[in-house]
């Protein structure tokens, strides 16, 4: 390690070792706020690109991820602390939309994968459902989530790779950079899209999940992300503690709730 990124990590702990950044991280995970913040070290320190950033941008990010209980370990999936010109972004991995999906205790299952050629996608224009049936034969042609509600509504949807192209160039402000995880990591991405789509139209949306829509920057346009949240989200929210429906004038603004508040470095 070089004496500037020796330094950058240095910087790193001195942000994170101060009482009020602490607190936060106590007040979030609790007793798991020490191994939490051992993780933002590990990814700060073995990643080059992310050291370009602000020690405490990172941190920030690393709040939102704290917040909704989500790890940043990049091999889990689940939530990752994205550079983007130099600037930290958070973003959920589709596991993590699954994850909190599941937190809400309504549904029975959940499931994203990809598609190949060989394989028959029929849709019964009548009920809405799709059916995929058949065996690998080829390349992955498109990406499909599912899901299942307790009460027994189902919902899968399907879009080929082309159209995820298509929407990865149009919301993404990074889709053509060579780190962005829409180059390295298409599959991850593609799941995600369909994922979010799934849920945000379809899915029962706890307030937590609602504030996670709105608290994920991310590369995707932040206009796409209100515009699942008040064109197409499914208007049902329910108190991930109670399991009942939060009424629209109880609702308190997610971003405001749960966003981490700024620490006094």
């Amino acid at each position: 390690m070089s004496k500037n990124q020796l330094a950058k990590v240095n910087q790193l702990k001195k942000v994170l070792e101060q009482d009020s950044v602490q607190e936060q991280f106590q007040n979030a995970l609790d007793e798991n706020a020490g191994a939490f913040t051992a993780s933002i070290i590990d990814l700060y320190n073995n990643d080059n690109y992310l050291q370009k950033c602000d020690p405490k941008n990172v941190v920030m990010e690393a709040l939102k991820a704290a917040t909704l209980k989500l790890p940043i370990n990049k091999q889990m999936g689940f939530a990752y602390i994205v550079p983007y010109k130099n600037k930290p972004e958070f973003q959920i991995g589709y596991k993590g939309y699954i994850q909190l999906a599941m937190r809400t205790g309504q549904y029975k299952h959940l499931n994203a994968g990809e598609v190949y050629e060989g394989m028959s996608i029929e849709e019964d224009f009548l009920t809405g459902s799709i059916e995929i049936t058949g065996e690998k034969t080829g390349d992955i042609v498109g990406y499909f989530a599912y899901m299942e509600l307790l009460n027994g509504f189902s919902k899968t949807v399907y879009m080929t790779k082309e159209e995820v192209q298509a929407h990865g160039k149009e919301y993404s402000k990074s889709y053509s950079y060579s780190s962005s995880a829409w180059q390295t990591n298409f599959d991850q991405m593609a799941k995600k899209t369909v994922m979010r789509r799934l849920l945000s139209k379809y899915g029962i949306m706890s307030v937590e999940m609602v504030s996670a829509f709105s608290q994920e920057s991310s590369f995707n346009d932040e206009a796409e992300v209100q515009e699942e949240i008040d064109n197409e989200a499914n208007s049902e929210v329910i108190d991930i503690d109670t399991g009942e429906q939060v009424e629209e004038d109880e609702e308190q603004d997610p971003a405001q709730k749960d966003a981490p508040k700024e620490p006094a470095f």
